[in-house]
């Protein structure tokens, strides 16, 4: 047997074996417990595009001074993270309290590999309108289009007492007696 030869295909062997591995890279967001509204819809949407391409993300909540004294916020904040990215996301290592952040790691879903135009059915026109290329059902149903029921009950109590003003000015007004 050639030395030079069996050297030659172990090298090759390595090489596509090398070539067949998918690398995962780390994307770490950051969080305040203060955190406005949108910018945690900002960073929600970063976090669905990384796990759409199959980044893993860790999702760091930073605490500073007297925001240590209520780690429930911290646990909200990362429970809200969780519910707007809902099945696209599965809870890799789960939220722990490292000194003055609470960290938690979150791994893409596996996802189904959509099929290719070639090998789907032939081309049929413009009557082809619900082919498998039509857009995903959760790309329509964006997770940061969900209002929280806290801010619609606060919008509640402010439109009632509104509307039974505007509801009185309806009314035909008393004639001054003067």
């Amino acid at each position: 047997m050639d030395y030079g030869k069996f050297r030659y295909e172990e090298s090759q062997k390595a090489k596509e074996s090398r070539k067949k591995t998918v690398h995962v890279s780390i994307k770490e967001v950051k969080f305040r417990p203060k955190i406005g509204k949108g910018d945690f819809d900002t960073k929600v949407r970063h976090m669905h595009d990384f796990l759409a391409d199959g980044h893993k993300v860790k999702v760091t909540l930073q605490f500073r001074g007297r925001e240590m004294a209520h780690p429930e916020l911290g646990s909200r904040i990362l429970d809200a993270v969780l519910e707007q990215l809902g099945p696209t996301a599965k809870v890799e290592t789960q939220a722990r309290l490292e000194g003055r952040n609470m960290t938690m790691v979150l791994a893409p879903e596996k996802k189904v590999v959509p099929k290719k135009p070639s090998e789907s059915k032939p081309h049929a026109g413009d009557d082809d309108l619900t082919s498998p290329q039509a857009p995903p059902t959760e790309v329509v149903a964006e997770p940061a289009a969900v209002p929280d029921t806290e801010s619609i009950v606060e919008v509640e109590k402010t439109i009632e007492p509104a509307t039974a003003a505007a509801a009185e000015p309806e009314t035909a007004p008393e004639p001054d007696p003067a």
